[in-house]
């Protein structure tokens, strides 16, 4: 079985890389493979924005992400840099920074690209969407 890393480059909704990642992460999952972590840089920050809020009959891909970390473990680490850039924050980084609010909750987390280069060096499989 091989070990992934996924990138996530794409927004949530406007086409369809992001939902194409979370189909392929799942099934791999589901095929036993294992996934380190999940890395959202670009405008894939966007995914894990508390505010999205598709309508009632949409797929919600956030939501889909979060379920994924809680039946695998899988990590979902957010590029802090893109994140903040994007206004997507944390409830550490709202607080570091002034801001009375946050838009990024757990299990979501940031991480830095650091994160993402040694998680490459222990993984079979980069793959980007």
């Amino acid at each position: 079985m091989s070990k992934f890393i996924i990138q996530v480059n794409s927004a949530a909704y406007g086409n369809a890389a992001s939902y194409s990642a979370y189909r392929f992460a799942k099934s791999a999952l589901e095929s036993g493979h294992s996934i380190d972590k999940i890395f959202f840089y670009q405008d894939g920050v966007l995914n894990t924005n508390y505010l999205n809020s598709p309508a009632s009959d949409e797929f919600d891909l956030m939501q889909a992400w979060i379920e994924l970390h809680n039946q695998y473990g899988t990590a979902l680490v957010n590029c802090v840099s893109a994140a903040l850039r994007r206004g997507v924050m944390s409830e550490s980084d709202a607080k570091e920074s002034g801001h009375g609010h946050w838009n990024m909750q757990a299990p979501f987390i940031m991480g830095g690209l650091g994160e993402l280069v040694i998680g490459i060096e222990s993984a079979d499989r980069l793959v980007c969407f």
